[in-house]
């Protein structure tokens, strides 16, 4: 069965040349935060990792960021060889990815046994604010809805599509970033100089008209701006922790192993419920 396409890759690939030959600069604060978290958390693992690999669409950014690595793009078949690697990071490219699961188990079996994978994508709540303003408008404007910002992940559905990709011992957490902007124009210029615009392979390929950005910017201002008139936009960061499977991991015990009561560890007592539910007390 052919893999639906969420994303025109010509046109991501597009986007993210403009945005990295700006005149004004690529807007990079969001891969260095991110960088910024993944550096704290390898520093909690304790451990030396001699051959890193990243999976971006900004090998040269990321070249700064994590230097020393083996720079991937976020192709569909990744430029990986199998257990390579003792850590890989998957920077803020999977939420554009065709089959994300695809793209886990390429990561995992280019792991070495216990090796270390850590992702960060954009989450569903990530640009909710202009979701919501863009949809008003374009009922109100076109009498219907276009795809204009891509569909996010929700953290549960990640964490599934982990063990799905056979990580031991996955992880999920929400790294939730709130960053002010003059105006909802302002945002969506950051949004370009990203390489964030609308790629989508189902997009209306047609120029939308300017009323329909205006009446968006005016609906967003109306129910979000601050009392210093500055907008917020949200960007929900889902960082992902997982390992490649080693007999050294330690392994969940068999139900009905256990050789202490819970009641004993507790310092309580024990009372057995009833078989018949009617004489439970009240």
């Amino acid at each position: 069965m052919t893999q639906p396409r969420l994303t025109d890759r010509p046109a991501l690939d597009r986007a993210r040349l403009r945005a990295e030959r700006r005149s004004d600069g690529m807007a990079d604060f969001l891969h260095r935060a991110i960088a910024t978290e993944l550096e704290e958390r390898l520093e909690l693992v304790n451990r030396s990792f001699t051959a890193p690999a990243v999976v971006s669409g900004y090998p040269r950014l990321w070249t700064e960021l994590v230097p020393g690595a083996k720079q991937v793009a976020d192709t569909e078949i990744l430029d990986l060889v199998p257990g390579a690697h003792d850590l890989l990071i998957h920077a803020l490219a999977l939420h554009w990815a065709d089959d994300p699961v695809g793209q886990l188990v390429q990561a995992r079996h280019a792991l070495k046994p216990d090796g270390l994978f850590l992702a960060a994508l954009f989450g569903g709540e990530t640009l909710c604010e202009l979701r919501y303003a863009m949809a008003a408008a374009e009922v109100a404007e076109l009498g219907g809805l276009s795809p204009r910002i891509a569909p996010m992940a929700d953290i549960r559905a990640i964490g599934s599509l982990m063990q799905r990709a056979g990580f031991a011992l996955p992880v999920a957490d929400s790294l939730p970033l709130t960053v002010s902007y003059e105006t909802p124009f302002h945002l969506m210029r950051d949004l370009r100089a990203m390489g964030e615009s609308n790629v989508l392979a189902d997009r209306h390929r047609s120029p939308a008209p300017r009323r329909l950005f205006q009446r968006a910017a005016e609906s967003y201002t109306e129910s979000h701006a601050g009392s210093d008139g500055r907008i917020p936009a949200t960007f929900e960061i889902l960082l992902l922790t997982g390992w490649a499977p080693a007999a050294s991991q330690p392994k969940p015990l068999r139900p009905g192993s256990a050789t202490t009561r819970l009641a004993d560890a507790l310092g309580t007592q024990e009372f057995k419920l009833p078989k018949d539910p009617d004489d439970i007390p009240d």
